[in-house]
């Protein structure tokens, strides 16, 4: 869906890729989820922001995972969205990226 609005995307696999990754390239924003091997997005999420060099990325969470705990404890580390895969739809992901960082 990012890549079809134009914008240059990068994967990781898991939190653990994804971390690697950050000290390899420089990013605009970051687009996880919480459900990953090695180390989950809510772990990744705490390791962000919690580290001076990335901790001002906003933070995107898509996941299939709609409990509303589950919700308040991404925005509680400090994810900046919470995208709920069965409700998600182009619109939402890329009018919530262009709020971010345009």
């Amino acid at each position: 869906m990012l890549e079809a609005a134009g914008y240059d995307v990068r994967t990781a696999v898991d939190g653990v890729d994804g971390l690697n990754k950050l000290g390899q390239h420089s990013f605009d924003l970051i687009v996880t989820d919480i459900q990953m091997p090695r180390m989950d997005g809510f772990a990744m999420l705490g390791r962000l922001k919690t580290d001076d060099r990335y901790r001002n990325i906003p933070v995107i969470i898509v996941t299939t995972r709609a409990d509303e705990s589950d919700r308040k404890r991404g925005l509680e580390l400090g994810a900046d969205a919470y995208l709920v895969k069965g409700a998600l739809n182009d619109d939402t992901l890329i009018e919530c990226t262009r709020r971010l960082i345009g």
